[in-house]
């Protein structure tokens, strides 16, 4: 594809008019003021006049067929949330419910912009059937918890780890990835932690964790070993692989400093952090301190949406209020959170960045209509003006899953009929 007459958020993020990008296979091949002299070698020729070419969405948390309990157990603290409404839910859940729990969310993902998703659940190979359909990207993990203290040998996710590591690790030509996953802290002790880190380093993957994300967690971890979350984790080889932390609300500053230390990622989820009253992650002072953030949505039981601009906004007015400075969170550090960063994370090196010889993962935003108008700087209308419905294109790897309304890759009504039968279905047995 070569985009023509198209505005674009550049390598640096900062915003061009009027620019050429061509596509070849699964990569950026060219960028340039002008046509390039073998236009013809680009194939369909795409308008972009009042469009915005960008890096597709990097979404650096999530679970993914938690869609089926979206709008399931409002207003609740975390604890009394996962206590008494989902776990029951999870209880219940089968293959084929979480086959289309999670098509679900891809086909939402898509439509707002998202490529890739740092996922964290179970179902493992059903959740990679519906990635491998959807042609999304995906940090897979299978989440381990074991609250009761078993023995390992007892402890189903920690095979089940292993094999979706030897299975599907650079499935699909590099677009599943898996990594390894610790649930949290307070759901498991630690010989468990210990043992998941070991499988991340014998088989040189990531990390996946909850970290800080309540008060009570943090407090309950200090009265538990006398020390913080993140020393806890830090102490048990958590962070010994490239790690995702999810959310950081609770973290100290010599949290933090162990988290740069560690080149560990945070993964902000402002609106599910905000929803459950859990607190405001201080993304402004781990920005000083040079630590990756990247921007996740968390799972739409606790969002209720993946639209990832409403993300984006979100995400930078926490900012300002945590550091109650309105200068903080400029639009080029809240779109690398939402793109860049998120793709390092995941160990994508080459992709998150509209740059020539990265991946195409791409995302067109219509600028034409009156949210988006006037213009003074484009950059700030993308972070607190566009809406998940302006995106008209989504790309992966080269490939055009989402265009104008239609779905290249998912049957959305059959994926929407059989999610909410599955839904039902286990409504009936609760």
């Amino acid at each position: 594809m070569l985009f023509k007459n198209i505005g674009i958020i550049d390598e640096n993020f900062k915003y061009q008019a009027d620019m050429t990008v061509g596509v070849q296979a699964d990569r950026i091949t060219y960028i340039g003021k002008d046509v390039p002299a073998d236009a013809d070698c680009f194939g369909e020729v795409y308008d972009g006049n009042n469009k915005v070419l960008m890096p597709g969405f990097y979404n650096a948390h999530g679970h993914s067929p938690m869609t089926l309990m979206r709008g399931f157990g409002e207003n609740l603290t975390l604890h009394d949330w996962l206590n008494k409404k989902i776990f029951p839910f999870e209880a219940k859940l089968y293959k084929k419910a979480v086959y289309w729990g999670t098509l679900l969310a891809m086909a939402e993902s898509l439509r707002y912009g998202i490529v890739s998703t740092s996922d964290m659940y179970y179902f493992i190979d059903d959740m990679v059937r519906a990635y491998s359909v959807a042609g999304a990207k995906t940090n897979i993990s299978r989440s381990v918890a074991n609250p009761t203290g078993a023995e390992l040998s007892e402890v189903v996710g920690i095979k089940e780890t292993k094999d979706a590591i030897m299975m599907y690790d650079g499935f699909e030509n590099g677009r599943i990835k898996t990594d390894a996953a610790v649930h949290a802290e307070y759901t498991n002790d630690e010989k468990t932690m210990r043992a998941v880190a070991d499988i991340a380093k014998e088989y040189n993957v990531g990390m996946q964790i909850h970290l800080d994300e309540t008060k009570f967690e943090a407090d309950n971890c200090k009265e538990k070993y006398g020390m913080s979350t993140t020393e806890v984790m830090e102490k048990f080889g958590i962070f010994d692989q490239p790690c995702n932390a999810a959310h950081c609300v609770w973290v100290s500053e010599s949290d933090m400093d162990i988290l740069k230390a560690k080149s560990v990622t945070v993964a902000s989820n402002p609106t599910s952090n905000f929803k459950l009253a859990s607190g405001i992650c201080d993304v402004p002072t781990m920005y000083k301190k040079g630590i990756n953030v990247a921007l996740g949505t968390d799972s739409v039981a606790s969002n209720n949406s993946l639209n990832f601009f409403e993300q984006i906004k979100l995400f930078a007015i926490a900012g300002k209020v945590k550091s109650m400075d309105p200068a903080a969170m400029r639009p080029d550090q809240a779109l690398f959170s939402a793109t860049r960063a998120g793709a390092l994370s995941q160990g994508r090196e080459d992709c998150g960045l509209l740059k020539e010889n990265f991946k195409a993962d791409l995302i067109v935003v219509d600028a034409s209509g009156p949210n988006m108008q006037p213009v003074h700087d484009m950059a700030h209308n993308l972070i607190y003006s566009a809406d998940g419905k302006d995106v008209c294109l989504t790309m992966v790897d080269g490939k055009v899953c989402y265009q104008d309304g239609e779905y290249k890759t998912i049957d959305i009504e059959e994926t929407i009929a059989e999610a909410e039968a599955a839904k039902n279905k286990i409504l009936s047995e609760l």
